[in-house]
């Protein structure tokens, strides 16, 4: 009897501690390769959570788990991923062995390795039409005595980057604006910091063709907001009509603990395509020489067929080209009549200049005469920015297009192909016309913009939208915001009215990073002035007693209105570990950290491409299109190019640059 009881005692402790909360606790450790050298930059997550932590220039590391039987897993580019069981173990000695995965594999082409040679002529032709046409990417590696530009090459080279292609012994002159980013700002000095959203995507599957074609991309082509903006987040449907609503989140900044990452994000509302209005399209393609290569004609081809299948009966399009000048195609249709449009658009070929300002004035032209009241009337160009006849200039084609849209008629300007790519002047055409600007690389991005997110890149919900933030001096110190460097607006053009401001269209998502650097911290960011000596210190004011971080105001316009609307969102200093935090947010700022890598971001501070690696894998979630999966492989791609830059250039280069 006695032992019965003795065994149900037992039993019974044994029940209850298993209801007792599990307590934390904390692990060190180090990290080698299997010569015993040690490993900087390793990514430790504990299994099943977004807890992640990564190693020092020692290779040593730190993180709490939630309990003593938690398993940590160790991954580093190069290297095999390897779990292990903590057991009660406060110190643990991790070895990493290398994978057999080689830098020197295949030779870096153009287009992307299709198998372990040079292709060049017919071979390549080929390759690449079955690469742009069918939407396959190919693995890429690379050969360690490739020609490749140097990181200041990519750093200051932003106008004028050559894209290595086999066989062309000219060089290509894709054009890129230079990028000066936002820097950290005093909240003393700069407590308002005002910018306009941007929709845009190009930049992502730009950055992605250079990463799938074995080379790391020019500065100058990285947005970072556009690669943020490029992938779908679950952010809550607006409610009570309004077209959009408002979602923030505060935690730790991944790359320095002592900071905080602000999150602010607006959902466009998700307008169903038979509920949008009948569209007015103008499909506006250029069909110049520079258009004949594979992945620009032929591929817009593919692509408008793509968009006429989506479009309805009480839908309208018109086809203009322009090469040495410009005509209409094929006047007004029905959508109806989608054959007709096809068959139309399957006649056109390529050849002689090109006279873009000569195509714009016609296709505006079309796009007013059959203009819908209270429809969707928009012009839709495709093209590689090539213009080199007529109004070709930057100015003189930002002032056509400024006029232009008076007209209200919307643009969206489609970019095609590489070595002559203009993505500084189809940034300046989307943003003076009232409209957005994506990258088609391949078909898989055509089906993207032109059919999954058909209403957001063709139908806007509002417009002109900006966005203010002001900071409680009690609270934040100093500020960046993480990207938008080409949106920024003075103070005073939030409440004007007649500034230009970004679109939002139907089910878009737009997300903005601030980093902020709380009340206390030292940190070198923070820049010093001398004192004033006319305006003496302002009194505290008895905001600073709120529990408010921020207050976020937004204007935006109806998209046939001309008068602004305001809302207001405060941010209260709510803090919450970074693993706790939503799958938005750690993809989002797994996406910034990505972006400030492959610029060489003086802010970067602890980024590396395994914490970025770990911290998006954390928050991949359902993605049933695949999307963060394929963030996931080329983040991998860009740190083994990374690997070979810093190899083929030396310390000395790598460190000069940061």
């Amino acid at each position: 009897m006695k032992q019965v009881t003795i065994i149900c005692g037992m039993i019974i402790i044994a029940a209850l501690t298993a209801f007792l909360p599990k307590t934390s606790f904390t692990v060190k450790g180090t990290v080698t390769d299997s010569t015993g050298a040690v490993l900087p930059a390793v990514a430790v997550t504990e299994k099943g959570t977004a807890n992640i932590t990564q190693t020092d220039a020692n290779g040593n590391f730190i993180i709490t788990v939630s309990d003593t039987n938690a398993v940590l897993i160790f991954s580093s580019l190069g290297f095999g991923d390897k779990e292990v069981e903590v057991s009660g173990k406060s110190m643990l000695y991790v070895q990493l062995s290398p994978t057999a995965d080689s830098l020197e594999e295949v030779v870096i082409t153009g287009y992307g390795p299709v198998s372990k040679k040079n292709f060049t002529g017919s071979a390549v032709r080929e390759a690449e039409t079955n690469r742009m046409l069918q939407g396959s990417v190919a693995g890429v590696a690379v050969q360690a005595d490739a020609s490749y530009p140097s990181p200041a090459a990519r750093k200051a080279g932003n106008r004028y980057y050559r894209l290595y292609q086999p066989g062309d012994e000219d060089f290509n002159t894709e054009d890129y604006d230079g990028i000066t980013e936002n820097r950290f700002l005093t909240v003393k000095e700069n407590p308002l910091s005002t910018f306009s959203i941007d929709v845009d995507a190009a930049s992502y599957s730009n950055v992605r063709r250079f990463l799938n074609n074995g080379q790391l991309p020019p500065a100058g082509a990285v947005r970072i907001e556009e690669m943020i903006n490029y992938f779908h987040y679950d952010y809550p449907q607006p409610a009570n009509g309004r077209p959009f609503s408002i979602y923030t989140e505060l935690s730790e900044a991944p790359w320095n603990k002592d900071h905080r990452l602000v999150l602010v994000s607006l959902q466009g509302k998700k307008v169903s395509t038979e509920n949008i209005p009948a569209s007015n399209l103008v499909f506006l393609i250029d069909v110049s020489g520079s258009m004949e290569a594979v992945n620009k004609l032929p591929l817009v081809k593919q692509s408008m067929k793509l968009l006429t299948d989506q479009l309805r009966e009480k839908d309208k399009v018109a086809i203009v080209v322009y090469a040495g000048s410009a005509g209409l195609v094929l006047p007004a249709t029905s959508g109806a009549n989608t054959q007709t449009i096809k068959d139309a658009i399957e006649r056109l070929t390529a050849g002689g200049s090109t006279a873009g300002g000569a195509g714009i004035k016609l296709a505006y032209n079309i796009a007013r005469q059959n203009f819908v009241q209270g429809g969707n009337n928009r012009v839709i160009l495709c093209t590689d920015g090539d213009f080199n006849v007529g109004a070709s200039s930057d100015d003189d084609m930002e002032r056509l297009i400024e006029q232009e849209r008076k007209s209200g008629v919307f643009l969206t300007v489609l970019g095609y192909g590489m070595g002559n790519y203009k993505d500084n002047k189809m940034q300046k055409l989307a943003d003076k016309g009232n409209g957005n600007h994506a990258y088609i690389d391949d078909m898989n991005e055509a089906k993207k913009v032109l059919v999954s997110e058909f209403g957001g890149t063709l139908f806007t919900i509002a417009k002109d939208v900006k966005l203010q933030v002001e900071f409680n001096p009690a609270k934040v110190q100093a500020y960046r915001l993480i990207g938008y460097e080409n949106r920024m607006l003075n103070k005073e053009d939030f409440n004007n009215d007649k500034k230009d401001a970004g679109e939002l269209g139907s089910g878009h998502t737009v997300t903005a990073l601030y980093e902020v650097i709380p009340v206390g911290v030292q940190s070198d960011f923070v820049e010093k002035v001398d004192p004033l000596k006319y305006q003496g210190e302002a009194k505290q004011r008895t905001v600073n007693s709120s529990p408010e971080l921020l207050t976020i105001k937004f204007r935006y316009k109806d998209p046939a209105g001309e008068k602004s609307k305001l809302t207001e969102h405060p941010v209260t200093d709510g803090h919450i570990a970074l693993n706790n935090t939503s799958g938005n947010f750690r993809f989002a700022a797994a996406v910034a950290q990505f972006g400030m890598l492959l610029t060489h971001s003086e802010f970067m501070q602890q980024s590396s491409y395994n914490n970025v690696l770990a911290l998006a894998n954390s928050a991949v979630g359902d993605d049933a299109e695949g999307y963060r999966k394929g963030f996931l492989e080329l983040v991998k791609k860009a740190g083994s190019l990374a690997k070979l830059e810093k190899r083929s250039t030396g310390e000395d280069e790598l460190a000069g640059r940061k």
